[in-house]
C-alpha cells in the first residue's frame, strides 16, 4: 500500500508512511517545487475517505469504482489502519494511495472543528490542493466543517468574497443551476452577483452553455418584489458589470413555483433560503416517487400500463436519482471542491469523484477569475 505524502502515479514507490507536512495554511506556498503548476488533468482528485455517514467503506468503494470505471487517479485522506482493508478487499491496494490524516471531522461538528483539528482527513485533502499534488477534493462530511476548513486551506479567488455551494436541478430541457444552497446565510446583494459570475462559469464549464441565462429566487416575478437583499440584488444584477467584470445575461426574477421550470440556466439567491428550496425539492422528489410507485403497484391494469411505460420510468427515476448528481460544487476558491451529501452511497461518491475531475480539468477556477475581470476596486458597491 501506498501511503504517500507526495502523490505519484500508482508504479512508483514512496518511503512507507511519508505523510504529507501541513505547516502553516496562511503561509504556504501554494506553487509545487519546479516554478509552474502541473496540469489539473495529470494531478489525483483528493477524496476524504473519513467524511460521511456511510465513512469509510461506502466512500473507498465509490473512490474504486471512479477509478476502474472512468480512469481517474484518486488518493484517500484518512487512516491507514481503516483504509488498507478496504482497498484489499477490492484488490486496489497498487491502484489507489493514501495519506495518512490522524483525525477526522465528526457529521455533527460546524465550522470551528476547522481550527480544532488541524490535521483532519478534510484538511490534508485540502493541503494537497493547495500545494499542487492534487486537482480537486471531495467529501462528504459536514458541509459547515468543509466549508470552513476549504476556506482557511485554500485561497479565495481574487475578487471573490465569499465562496458559494452550487447544485444541478434535474430540469428539461436541459440542468438548472442554483446557488448559495447553503455556504453563507447571509450575504450581502454585490455577493449574489458574484454567486451569478461562479454560477455562469460553471454553466459554460460543466455544461457547455455559452450563455447562461440567470434569474434571482424571490418572492415574486416583477422587480420591485422581495426584501432588502433581494431589491438591491436586482439592481446589482440588471446593471452594467463593475471591475471589469463580463456581463451577465440576467432575465430576471425567479418565483419558487418555476424553480424546475426550466427557463432559467443559474438561479442565485441567499444559502438560506437556497437549502430550504433544495430540501424541499429533494423531498417533494422523493414522497412523488413513493406515490408513484405505490400507484403502480395497486392494481393489475396499474402493473401492465407499468410495462409498456418501463423506458420512460427509468427515465424519469434517473432524472429523479440525486446520487448521479454528485454532490455541490463549492466555488470561488483556488481549488475545485465537491462536497457530496452525508448519506453519501458508493455510487454517490463515484459521481462526486467523476464531477470534481470533469471541473478540474475545465479549469473553473480560471474561467472564474476571467468572468470576474481585473477586480481592482472593492468587494461591494455603493449606490450612486
Amino acid at each position: 500500500m501506498r501511503e504517500t505524502g507526495d502523490v505519484r502515479p500508482p508504479g512508483d514507490t514512496v518511503p512507507h508512511g511519508g505523510a504529507v507536512q501541513q505547516g502553516d495554511a496562511q503561509h504556504d506556498d501554494t506553487t509545487p517545487p519546479g516554478g509552474q503548476p502541473p496540469e489539473p488533468a495529470s494531478l489525483p482528485v483528493a477524496v476524504d475517505a473519513m467524511g460521511g455517514d456511510h465513512a469509510p467503506a461506502e466512500i473507498v468503494a465509490g473512490a474504486v469504482a471512479a477509478a476502474r470505471s472512468s480512469g481517474l487517479r484518486i488518493v484517500l485522506t484518512g487512516r491507514p489502519g481503516l483504509l488498507r482493508p478496504l482497498l484489499a478487499g477490492y484488490g486496489a491496494i497498487d491502484e489507489i494511495g493514501i495519506v495518512p490524516a490522524d483525525e477526522t471531522l465528526a457529521m455533527g461538528e460546524g465550522a470551528l472543528a476547522s481550527w480544532r483539528r488541524p490535521r483532519s482527513s478534510i484538511a490534508v485533502a485540502c493541503q494537497l490542493v493547495r500545494r499542487g499534488q492534487a486537482a480537486a477534493v471531495v467529501s462528504a462530511g459536514s458541509t459547515a466543517g468543509i466549508v470552513a476548513t476549504a476556506r482557511l486551506r485554500l485561497r479565495p479567488l481574487p475578487g471573490v468574497a465569499r465562496p458559494a455551494l452550487v447544485v444541478v436541478l434535474p430540469t428539461r430541457p436541459g440542468p438548472t443551476l442554483l446557488l448559495d444552497v447553503g455556504a453563507i446565510a447571509d450575504p450581502k446583494p454585490e455577493m449574489l452577483v458574484q454567486f451569478a459570475q461562479l454560477g455562469v462559469a460553471y454553466a459554460q464549464v460543466g455544461h457547455s452553455i455559452s450563455e447562461p441565462r440567470v434569474g434571482l429566487l424571490t418572492i415574486g416575478a416583477e422587480p420591485g418584489k422581495g426584501n432588502k437583499l433581494a431589491r438591491r440584488a436586482h439592481e446589482l444584477l440588471d446593471a452594467a458589470p463593475q471591475h471589469g467584470a463580463q456581463p451577465i445575461n440576467f432575465v430576471g426574477n425567479v418565483e419558487g413555483g418555476d424553480l424546475l421550470a426550466g427557463r432559467f440556466d443559474v438561479i442565485v439567491t441567499d444559502g438560506f433560503t437556497g437549502n430550504v428550496a433544495l430540501k424541499t425539492l429533494e423531498g417533494t422528489a422523493a414522497f412523488a416517487a413513493s406515490q408513484l410507485q405505490e400507484a403502480l403497484r395497486g392494481s393489475a391494469s396499474a402493473r401492465v400500463g407499468a410495462i409498456f411505460q418501463r423506458r420512460a420510468l427509468r427515465e424519469l427515476a434517473g432524472r429523479l436519482d440525486v446520487e448521479g448528481y454528485g454532490g455541490a460544487a463549492l466555488l470561488g476558491l483556488e481549488g475545485t471542491v465537491v462536497i457530496a451529501h452525508g448519506a453519501a452511497t458508493a455510487r454517490t461518491a463515484a459521481a462526486a469523484c467523476e464531477l470534481a475531475a470533469g471541473l478540474a480539468t475545465g479549469q473553473i477556477t480560471e474561467r472564474i477569475k476571467e468572468r470576474l475581470g481585473p477586480q481592482r476596486g472593492s468587494h461591494f458597491l455603493r449606490r450612486p
